[in-house]
């Protein structure tokens, strides 16, 4: 099967689980390429990991094209289908307005691109087109494969955030027109039953839930040898990851007396705000930024860390990257219930589930962890055996790769 998948930006400094899953539906045989809807970074080749390096995804296989060059290529021609192009910009258009100006610019931005990219393929290229997220990738995936001559699959992926919970542009019509509707998490199916009612019983046999993976063998499982009084977090310093809750928290925890110590791994808007705050509430010395890292250093600190702590204030993420992998190396997790998070940490068996933006709670969660080492192994031993069974990447990746070779256009 030859799978034409489009993304957001590729390669960047972070793409984790795109190429986790790349690399693993490569590995059950299907012939990966892909569409990133940025233009190419060059820098950016440097982050590309082993798991998804040349030898294993050819350059020549990762198509780019920037906005001059999308412009360019699209002008019409014998292959493009006119009708088509104006039906898909009104549509994607109007849906995009209520969001605002932005998304109206990002929509007008990508239609080029699969238009452009639709009159370079030719009718037998591919045998699917995958949406890797729902938002604008989702639209250039729409209208490339609206022009495509010969009928094959299209599926889309949901993930969280801006392509499923925030400006989800044009997503009723994607998820119509779709044939297969992947998300990774139950929650998000539920998420769609509730927010698209109306089309929930013409959706609802469509949806699948795939759980993004990890490599075990990149995950050695160490739950001992841990500072005992360190909690860590991963993540890009965003509002919605409510990393001020957790400085919050350790605040409360100094005032108790408890000796905690805050180390934060990522960079994002939020870094000046956040050293700010910790100023303010006199525990700048307890908190450590570490920027952003290498995978094998933001490995290093969580198998360093008695804790990691997931702080989500709300919707964001559908289901943490960071937690599935602090799971498999034996760091016991304390994170906000919300979104997937109770399904990853199996409803507080396998980690600590507080309520969002509650700060008492979050730090009352910490203490008393920091305090029970009997029951931090015993939130590793757990987690890990769960991960092992819910979050292989290589037996995700045929179960999905399987799926879609037997989808057909409906």
């Amino acid at each position: 099967m030859r799978l034409a998948v489009f993304t957001s930006k590729y390669p960047a400094r972070v793409s984790t689980f795109f190429e986790r899953d790349m690399r693993a539906l490569i590995e059950a045989g299907v012939d990966v390429e892909v569409f990133p809807i940025y233009p190419l970074d060059p820098e950016m080749w440097r982050y590309t990991p082993g798991v998804l390096g040349e030898e294993v995804l050819p350059r020549n296989k990762i198509h780019h094209l920037n906005l001059a060059q999308s412009l360019r290529k699209a002008a019409p021609g014998a292959s493009l289908r006119l009708g088509r192009c104006l039906a898909d910009a009104a549509g994607a258009g109007v849906s995009a307005l209520r969001y605002g100006p932005a998304p109206l610019a990002k929509t007008g931005y990508v239609l080029p691109k699969a238009w452009a990219w639709a009159q370079e393929a030719r009718a037998g290229d591919y045998d699917h087109v995958l949406a890797y997220w729902g938002n604008y990738a989702a639209t250039c995936a729409y209208a490339f494969h609206r022009q495509l001559r010969r009928e094959v699959p299209f599926s889309i992926w949901l993930h969280a955030g801006a392509d499923l919970y925030e400006t989800p542009v044009y997503l009723r019509r994607k998820l119509l027109y779709a044939d297969r509707i992947v998300t990774c998490c139950a929650f998000n199916r539920k998420f769609l039953e509730e927010r698209y009612a109306d089309i929930f019983p013409a959706i609802s046999d469509k949806i699948s839930v795939r759980y993004h993976g990890i490599d075990f063998a990149d995950f050695p499982y160490r739950p001992e040898g841990r500072n005992a009084r360190k909690v860590v977090a991963v993540g890009r310093l965003a509002r919605e990851k409510g990393f001020d809750y957790l400085l919050r928290a350790a605040a409360a925890l100094a005032e108790r007396g408890a000796g905690v110590e805050v180390e934060l791994v990522g960079d994002g808007p939020e870094l000046g705000a956040l050293k700010a705050l910790a100023v303010e509430l006199g525990i700048a010395r307890r908190v450590t930024f570490r920027g952003w890292l290498p995978f094998k250093e933001v490995q290093r600190a969580m198998l360093e860390a008695a804790l990691l702590v997931h702080p989500s204030d709300g919707l964001g993420d559908g289901l943490p990257n960071v937690i599935r992998e602090a799971m498999a190396l034996g760091t016991p997790v304390i994170a906000s219930r919300v979104a997937g998070i109770p399904e990853a940490l199996d409803g507080g068996r396998c980690g600590l589930l507080v309520p969002p933006k509650d700060t008492r709670a979050l730090a009352d969660a910490v203490e008393t962890l920091l305090a029970d080492a009997a029951q931090r192994r015993a939130f590793a031993d757990a987690a890990r055996r769960l991960a092992e069974e819910k979050f292989d990447m290589w037996r995700n990746g045929k179960s999905l790769a399987d799926e879609l070779r037997t989808v057909a256009r409906a």
